[in-house]
């Protein structure tokens, strides 16, 4: 919201200084985003009148003048444009100057005659692109006079971030009535009363609502006998100020008064209007409709509509209609002030992709009360400048008028809250300058009818909030809060997660984060069978659903990288997965349910390419090797990786990933090829996507405490040839139960198939490491364990002791 300093000090005394006036208002709530100072440019221009003009006498083009610039003596300057006259009034950069296009004004001879200064064109000042000759400026212009103030540029505009839910500041009076009640000065609203002449506004038009919850009141009036031409300059400069363009003194008047009060209006041309009537009704579905900006529009049923007797005139609250556009021709005029349902109008606007600077003000709450005030003071200033007269009366149409709201303040509770202590008195005075009227008293508590422009004020807190920011933020001590003796403990799944971090770090795969919105393709390629979560309103086909799976997201960030030529990715992401819940919505119940993964990839090259090492790749280990360093660094123990067939892997390479008591996390192994044609990937991509809920359940976080052995340890090997379908944890599991309490852990070491290997065949290499926590063991006690592990390996799998 851009306001104009000079035109907010109609209202209200300002501080001496545009910067302490900006920092009180930011420090208040609302936010100072920038200060323009549209003349700062124009410094040592001033307006310069031509007593005389003669031909160079060195150059065809050229002219001598003399100009009086204010000072004691005429200035003579050489000008080379030709549509001035004696007596004109013209800008004039005087020596020194350095103009907004970057040109510094310096005394010169211009072809063997000084000139002292430089007259200027709308260009040469930066005001407009015309170059064809000097700005003519107006008669009543004073010598010497600064340019900026000659052509109302010397105004400061503040811009102001107003809020969503402070739309009283979105007007010259809201925000200079946030200037004196953080400075103390007197407000001063303006007091329309315009000069009514002939018959009452009623005879002249009628007004009818159908859907009074959608439009709760509507006010006319009417102005008859206007001369349509162009505002005068000072309001034009407003405008301009405003980022308001001007186009002719009947509709720049209702855009002053929107920004003045806040209160958007509209005029009709009264001749256009079937049966002089005008009904406020829900629009027809497919009715037709001329804008402003000169398109046809097609309205919905369920667009408020401004109608005449036979069809629409106006998208209510948005934009107006090109039928009963004012212009040239216009002699006689309704003007409309009206109030509309926020929501209504923001379902309008964006229905039609219309945002103006009516629908802005109506989408947030405009004030109520604000309506006649509004159409009186357009009424009047149309009069002023055009020449019209104001029918007397206006039309108000207020179907159920609704009291103001009010709300009680208990003064014990402003410390209580605020953790300062504020006098009653500056209770009183803050929330009276904010325009709060106190209507009852009571013991310590004084109830207040709240501003209709005041939407964001319900309860007691609102108030609170008011004192607070007025009093300042600054002015309340530094205190810890109270009724906290002690931070509520991080909970556990915190601690896994930050440990699982840490161990796919530092297994070398890097952090990424994805969207969670992902293309419903991206799924249905991985094989997902449930149907996905849609989104009412995607930012894209491509962000359409959400995910079911991290994988769509990892696997984008691959693509990206390969296509940069990246020979290396190792990447990993927890994050949720969604999935559609039949019953959620009900009461509490989420709307969907939300699975927490971790997931992961690694394609490429093993480490970065030297001249001394092979150029290795990623294989199946190495995300495995990932998976298992998160359940080292969790302390999860008894985890085995079955093989099993997934739609998103190869069933070459493909394992599930179980807990020791069967709960299944996920799956890690190579992407199907099927996969990585569809979505354009090169080969050998390994991932992993596991459940972290179960995983974090079975995490023990707290370390336990094992003594270190007493006694040695013997270490044997044993070699077996078993079937290649054989599973290593197969083998495992029969070395640890038959060994009993004597094998500390089995580990393998080799697999091996070929010569002299049979067909059919592989030799599975273990370290078996014996020990007992009671004594040393002996020679004997351990070969009698080692022989009775070969005899039950060899009788239960079939293997053979390798020779």
């Amino acid at each position: 919201m851009k306001i104009s300093v000079k035109w907010l000090g109609e209202y209200v005394a300002l501080p001496a200084s545009v910067d302490e006036l900006a920092r009180k208002l930011t420090a208040a709530g609302l936010e100072i985003e920038g200060l323009e100072r549209p003349g700062e440019g124009l410094r040592g221009v001033v307006v310069a009148q031509i007593q005389e003009s003669v031909q160079h006498p060195n150059a065809d083009k050229l002219s001598v003048t003399k100009v009086d610039s204010g000072g004691p003596a005429p200035l003579q300057v050489v000008c080379g444009a030709k549509n001035y006259k004696v007596g004109d009034k013209v800008p004039l950069a005087t020596v020194g100057t350095k103009l907004p296009n970057g040109t510094e004004i310096k005394q010169a001879a211009l072809r063997g005659v000084d000139s002292f200064g430089m007259l200027c064109s709308a260009k040469e000042l930066g005001l407009t692109e015309d170059s064809s000759g000097l700005l003519i400026l107006s008669p009543d212009a004073k010598p010497g006079t600064p340019i900026a103030q000659a052509l109302g540029l010397d105004d400061v505009v503040l811009e102001v971030n107003v809020t969503p839910n402070r739309p009283d500041a979105l007007s010259h009076l809201g925000v200079a009535r946030e200037v004196g009640m953080v400075t103390g000065a007197a407000f001063r609203p303006p007091e329309p009363k315009p000069a009514e002449k002939g018959g009452s506004t009623a005879e002249k038009v009628k007004v009818r609502i159908e859907d009074p919850a959608r439009c709760p009141r509507y006010a006319a009036r009417v102005v008859e006998n206007v001369t349509i031409k162009p505002s005068p300059q000072w309001m034009q400069d407003r405008l301009k100020a405003c980022g308001v363009r001007a186009i002719n003194n009947v509709v720049d008047v209702t855009n002053y008064v929107n920004l003045e009060y806040g209160q958007p209006l509209h005029a009709f041309d009264l001749e256009k209007l079937a049966g002089r009537e005008i009904v406020v009704r829900t629009a027809k579905q497919g009715e037709k409709i001329r804008t402003l900006d000169d398109k046809e529009r097609t309205l919905d049923a369920d667009d408020l509509a401004i109608c005449d007797r036979d069809r629409p005139q106006a998208i209510a609250g948005v934009m107006g209609g090109g039928d009963s556009e004012v212009g040239e021709g216009t002699q006689h005029i309704v003007l409309e002030s009206a109030h509309f349902q926020p929501s209504s109008v923001r379902r309008t606007s964006k229905r039609h992709g219309l945002h103006t600077e009516a629908s802005h003000r109506f989408e947030r709450g405009a004030d109520i009360d604000a309506v006649v005030p509004a159409i009186d003071r357009a009424a009047q200033l149309i009069a002023e400048l055009s020449g019209g007269t104001v029918a007397a009366g206006r039309v108000d149409v207020y179907p159920s008028p609704k009291p103001p709201r009010r709300v009680t303040l208990r003064y014990p509770r402003v410390e209580k809250f605020l953790g300062a202590a504020v006098p009653e008195a500056e209770c009183r005075r803050i929330l009276g300058a904010l325009g709060f009227k106190a209507v009852e008293d009571g013991a310590g508590q004084t109830t207040f009818e709240v501003p209709r422009a005041r939407v964001d004020v319900e309860r007691e807190e609102d108030l609170l909030e008011e004192i607070a920011r007025v009093y300042g933020y600054d002015n309340i001590p530094a205190r810890l809060p109270r009724g906290i003796a002690e931070l509520a403990p991080e909970p556990s799944s915190a601690e896994a997660e930050r440990r699982l971090r840490q161990a796919l770090s530092g297994a070398g795969l890097n952090e990424v984060v994805n969207y969670s919105f992902v293309a419903p393709k991206s799924l249905q390629v991985l094989g997902g069978k449930e149907a996905p979560v849609a989104l009412i309103n995607p930012l894209s086909v491509e962000q359409s659903v959400m995910r079911t799976s991290l994988l769509p997201g990892l696997l984008e960030n691959l693509s990206r990288s390969v296509r940069h030529q990246v020979e290396r990715v190792a990447i990993y992401e927890t994050g949720r997965a969604y999935f559609r819940d039949p019953e959620g919505g009900q009461g509490r119940r989420p709307a969907t349910r939300e699975v927490h993964r971790m997931g992961g990839l690694v394609w490429g090259l093993r480490s970065g390419r030297t001249w001394t090492q092979k150029d290795a790749k990623m294989d199946f280990y190495d995300a495995k090797g990932a998976v298992e360093a998160v359940f080292h660094a969790l302390h999860v123990e008894g985890v085995r990786f079955a093989p099993a067939e997934a739609p998103a892997y190869h069933p070459r390479a493909c394992a599930q990933v179980l807990l020791s008591d069967g709960t299944a996390l996920g799956y890690v192994g190579e992407l199907h090829p099927r996969v990585t044609k569809a979505l354009e990937l090169p080969q050998g991509v390994f991932a992993f996507e596991l459940d972290t809920g179960p995983l974090y359940a079975s995490a023990r976080l707290v370390p336990e405490y094992h003594s270190l052995p007493r006694f040695p340890a013997v270490l044997r090997d044993l070699a077996v040839v078993v079937p290649v379908e054989l599973r290593n944890d197969q083998v495992r599991q029969v070395i640890l139960e038959v060994g009993g309490a004597l094998v500390e852990d089995a580990l393998i070491f080799d697999v091996y198939t070929g010569k002299p290997i049979p067909e059919g065949k592989k030799n599975l290499a273990y370290a078996i490491r014996y020990r007992s926590p009671e004594r040393t063991l002996t020679d004997a006690e351990v070969s009698e364990a080692h022989q009775r592990i070969i005899a039950e390996v060899n009788q239960r799998l079939g293997a053979a002791l390798r020779a």
